[in-house]
């Protein structure tokens, strides 16, 4: 379950970003919070995994309140204000979204913000249960994966298949799109239309890889990624 708080002084705010948050599995929020200072109240006694944060609010403002902040939580800012993205990233925010956002973009965030490699003994380590996981949207529901059961990624037509220790989910993305969720240091392209999960290989044969029951070609142009894992 992942755990969030709305930091926002528009009611507006926090029903586009609930409603986006009720499409998705396993989403609980926590408190609705309308200034920075409603937020810190509820951070002295309680833990959330996410919050999403809004920068210009009264009394205190979005980044003002984050630097009150010893172990900050995973923080999505979402503001009409472009120019303090370079700020935001400087105080280690998950991601940026400019309002106006659509669900992709919304989407993107979340998978961005768990599936990104936490740090032993920081804040966010707590959450590492959370963090190894990501959302593929398949048909019109979305599926909460954990990372470490993917062995293989294919390409299928306009879709991908996204083949796990217990199932094969089909999803409309390209393969470097589905990439870029994922730890680069885990997974590997290995062909135009495969990418595997090196933990998962269980034997490499001339231009063949072996995982599970699976066999994935290894293209000639991706064979200096096989050479450099082999080193």
């Amino acid at each position: 379950m992942i755990t969030y708080l709305i930091i926002d002084d528009e009611h507006i705010a926090h029903d586009i970003i609930k409603n986006y948050c009720d499409l998705l599995p396993n989403m609980q929020l926590m408190k609705n919070c309308y200034t920075a200072l409603e937020a810190i109240e509820y951070l002295n006694s309680g833990n959330v995994d996410l919050i999403f944060l809004d920068l210009n609010m009264p009394k205190l403002k979005g980044f003002e309140f984050l630097r009150t902040l010893n172990n900050p939580p995973k923080t999505i800012v979402t503001t009409a204000y472009k120019e303090f993205a370079l700020e935001g990233y400087e105080l280690n925010i998950s991601d940026y979204l400019l309002k106006p956002f659509g669900f992709e973009r919304f989407l993107k965030a979340i998978n961005k913000t768990f599936s990104s490699p936490t740090i032993p003994g920081t804040a966010s380590a707590k959450s590492n249960a959370i963090s190894n996981r990501i959302f593929l949207r398949s048909n019109k529901k979305y599926i909460q994966v954990e990372i470490s059961t993917i062995q293989i990624i294919e390409a299928s037509g306009n879709y991908a298949k996204v083949i796990t220790t217990d199932e094969t989910i089909l999803i409309r993305e390209k393969i470097s799109a589905i990439l870029e969720y994922l730890p680069k240091s885990d997974f590997l392209q290995v062909h135009k239309s495969f990418a595997i999960a090196i933990e998962h290989i269980n034997t490499i044969e001339g231009n063949r890889i072996f995982i599970a029951d699976h066999v994935v070609p290894i293209g000639k142009i991706y064979k200096t990624n096989i050479n450099e894992l082999l080193k």
